[in-house]
């Protein structure tokens, strides 16, 4: 239902084009919001103007875009000006492990605070930051983790992902407090549910590898996982209710061992069990490929750890809830179906 007091209210969505930018757009659209969105190229706009018309065509014309990168100053006051609030989603999310750290963190930190500096020129509302429980989750911290817990981004623990996501929101707080930028931070578990484009990131690729048979056993290794379309509703939430200012909220669900994750998803689409992994990868096997298995190496550090996590504060404050966890594990699946992306005919990825 549209709100008469949102709409002529602006909000930027950095990142407009990535899966859960997507969903926070939509449902600020369906809320009444006007939304400006920044992409690095604008030449990916019309697609994704396409792909958000089909699902909310009456309100899209509240939709706007301005090119604007996480590596450049140009474009980012632009962008920011005129905006109630920002929704800062984009960031880097490579699969696998990358060869340059270094440049994976800085395009982090640094796009980060040209995104937080343009918004406190501009004297923004608020901020509400995307972080991750990267960011909570591989410090000395015992499961289930919470908002108290923190990274140690010096041990072999923190992949270069796990650092860029800790530093980027630690040096996000450091901003806040010099300036007096109003800022909260959301921490997700792991994103999945329906897709609203054709394209997909690396949480959903995670499924596809799955379901085209690219994994051949199962390693012990596991994580919690959140709806997209509940992950946006909170970074609305934190945007607008008064308590979120200066906060952090981790918003995650149940613990899934991958094996528990394969298990689903065999019983949820019977048809394309054969793909599915049955056998488990002992750890000595994982341990030995991380030395030349980009993937081996991500995980090779948590290998039997419990990686869950607690949400209750953001179910105490912004009033949040999640739906059924194994529902975001079929909606992904499907919406890879539905789009070709997974046929009874794959014998591998689809790239």
């Amino acid at each position: 239902m549209v709100d008469r007091h949102t709409r002529d209210l602006t909000v930027l969505v950095t990142g407009i084009g990535g899966f859960l930018a997507r969903h926070v757009a939509l449902q600020l659209l369906e809320q009444g919001y006007r939304v400006r969105g920044s992409l690095r190229s604008l030449g990916k706009s019309e697609v994704l103007g396409r792909d958000l018309a089909s699902h909310c065509h009456n309100i899209i014309e509240h939709l706007s875009f301005v090119q604007a990168d996480l590596d450049r100053d140009d474009g980012w006051d632009e962008a920011v000006e005129g905006c109630s609030y920002v929704i800062h989603t984009a960031s880097p999310f490579p699969p696998g492990y990358p060869d340059n750290e270094y440049a994976l963190i800085q395009t982090a930190r640094d796009g980060a605070l040209r995104v937080l500096r343009a918004a406190h020129q501009a004297q923004v509302t608020r901020v509400v930051m995307t972080s991750s429980v990267a960011a909570t989750n591989h410090g000395d911290g015992q499961a289930p983790f919470t908002e108290k817990n923190w990274t140690d981004v010096n041990s072999p623990r923190a992949t270069p992902y796990y650092k860029s996501k800790t530093l980027t929101e630690q040096a996000a707080w450091a901003f806040a407090r010099d300036t007096g930028l109003d800022l909260a931070v959301i921490n997700p578990s792991v994103i999945l549910g329906p897709l609203l484009g054709s394209s997909f990131g690396t949480s959903v690729g995670l499924i596809h590898h799955l379901m085209t048979g690219r994994f051949k056993g199962i390693p012990r290794f596991g994580f919690s996982v959140v709806d997209a379309r509940d992950a946006a509703d909170a970074h609305i939430r934190a945007m607008t209710i008064p308590a979120a200012s200066g906060q952090r909220f981790i918003v995650g669900g149940r613990f899934f061992w991958l094996g528990d994750l394969v298990a689903t998803l065999r019983d949820s689409f019977p048809k394309y069990a054969s793909r599915l992994p049955t056998s488990e990868v002992p750890d000595e096997i994982v341990r030995s490929m991380a030395a030349s298995n980009p993937d081996a190496r991500t995980i090779v550090h948590e290998l039997n750890r419990d990686l869950s996590v607690s949400s209750a504060k953001a179910r105490r404050i912004l009033n949040w809830s999640s739906r059924p966890e194994e529902e975001c594990v079929r909606a992904s699946t499907q919406s890879l179906i539905d789009l070709g992306w997974v046929t009874t005919g794959n014998t591998g990825p689809r790239d």
